[in-house]
């Protein structure tokens, strides 16, 4: 019986001559070759995605290790710097300035995607992986000897964001070589690192700042970041082969599909608010007559929650599609961001903090998951990187924007109602994504 063939995709140029291993080296010279025995052994090579096996979930593993050192220390952790910063190290310095430090992060961590979708597409991924890895690390020590607001800004903000962003955006890429029918599950287990390391971070940071000093305790998370990328390194690889898929750095072909357009632009809108509430929750807590040392666990509490969030909602993608899963768990992101600065019991703001942590963490999961839906796998790192790089602009931007609402209105209120709302118009386009998507108002998207 003759072999059943997979088609290539009209846009995609072989460039290399599958080898017996299921790696390319990087750095390795890619020949041009179009002849139809190459065009057979690439269909035969890049068959479908195991969905599973022990070398497919130990990819798994280093992913979920990437993102517990990426936005579960970078991000999900940042509430522990502003208020440790604002209350002691930075304290001349206003809310909305020590906000950019974070949101410069968050922005380095998307940024990076255009460029990096566009390497991984081309067969480089280990070596920016592992060099960005060893930058990451770096920087996190070097965090530690930080004194003046610029040195934070530098090396907290710029650098630690961009060698994040490098191994983050190659390390969800990467599982769609291994996964397709279990796709949304698997991004909510690597998601779930985020969350592991969200509560991890807080709770140390708590312990350890009282007791060894602000020094020792960014160097003991240097350590957990060592070992975890060192594991990381080790089990990371990639299936396919490289191709150059035609287009350079961009594939504005990619915009032609509304859809995926507008998706983009949700992206810009809900990374406008998303992070407020985490960002300034133990602030918000001291405030209203929480003690500091207790303020601290509301972050851990809510990046608690959110790991149920994020498994929930990869289980939930697989059965009905990511945008059904997304639309309506952002919704109650939102709606919880406006009642929020009206929390001012403890048990109120756990409640929140519970609810806020699952809901908002179904989003993240989830997050690249519908750009990789919107075309072929062969150029699915270049299209997750430009989404990654668009969104960034509402990363950089959100959290400053609410720290200077309140600084001029001296409460946590308006900042709430200006991200829950931003928020709420993410959800709005989400739900004409979904149509636009579909064709139809009902169906798996």
């Amino acid at each position: 019986m003759a072999e059943e063939k997979t088609a290539i995709p009209p846009d995609v140029e072989l460039r290399v001559t599958p080898p017996k291993s299921d790696t390319i080296r990087d750095g390795q010279k890619l020949p041009e070759k179009t002849s139809q025995d190459i065009t057979d052994k690439y269909a035969k090579y890049a068959g479908d995605a195991p969905d599973g096996g022990i070398k497919a979930w130990s990819v798994v593993l280093a992913s979920m290790l990437t993102t517990f050192c990426t936005f579960g220390y970078v991000n999900s952790s940042w509430g522990v710097f502003q208020a440790y910063y604002e209350q002691d190290l930075l304290s001349d310095k206003s809310p909305s300035t020590i906000a950019w430090i974070g949101s410069v992060q968050y922005t380095f961590i998307y940024l990076p995607g255009l460029a990096t979708g566009r390497l991984f597409d081309l067969g480089h991924f280990k070596i920016p992986y592992f060099v960005s890895s060893c930058g990451l690390i770096a920087c996190t020590f070097l965090t530690a000897e930080c004194k003046q607001y610029w040195q934070f800004l530098v090396v907290q903000g710029v650098f630690t964001g961009l060698f994040s962003g490098i191994i983050y955006a190659q390390a969800i890429s990467v599982i769609s070589h291994w996964f397709a029918k279990k796709k949304g599950i698997v991004l909510g287990i690597v998601s779930i690192g985020t969350s592991i390391g969200g509560t991890l971070f807080p709770i140390a940071g708590q312990k350890l700042l009282s007791h060894v000093g602000f020094k020792w305790t960014v160097r003991a998370f240097g350590f957990m970041v060592l070992f975890a990328l060192g594991i990381a390194n080790l089990t990371i690889d990639r299936r396919l082969p490289p191709v150059n898929v035609k287009g350079g750095l961009l594939n504005l072909s990619a915009f032609r599909n509304p859809a995926y357009t507008l998706y983009c632009i949700s992206g810009i809108t809900c990374l406008l608010g998303l992070y407020t509430m985490l960002t300034y929750l133990p602030v918000s807590a001291t405030a209203v007559g929480m003690s500091k040392d207790f303020a601290f666990y509301f972050l851990a509490i809510a990046n608690a929650a959110s790991a149920l969030g994020r498994l929930s909602a990869g289980y939930l993608a697989d059965q009905i599609g990511p945008l059904n899963v997304m639309i309506p768990f952002t919704g109650v992101a939102g709606i919880l961001t406006f009642a929020w600065p009206y929390a001012s019991t403890q048990g109120a703001l756990i409640g929140i903090s519970v609810i806020y942590g699952f809901a908002s963490g179904t989003y993240i999961s989830l997050l690249v998951a519908p750009p990789m839906a919107m075309g072929d796998v062969s150029d699915v790192g270049r299209r997750v990187g430009m989404f990654l790089t668009i969104a960034a602009l509402g990363a950089l931007l959100g959290t400053p924007i609410s720290g200077l609402i309140n600084a001029r209105t001296g409460g946590f209120k308006d900042p709430g109602i200006y991200a829950g709302a931003i928020v709420m118009v993410s959800v709005l386009l989400l739900f004409v994504v979904r149509y636009l998507h579909l064709g139809q108002l009902y169906g798996k998207c």
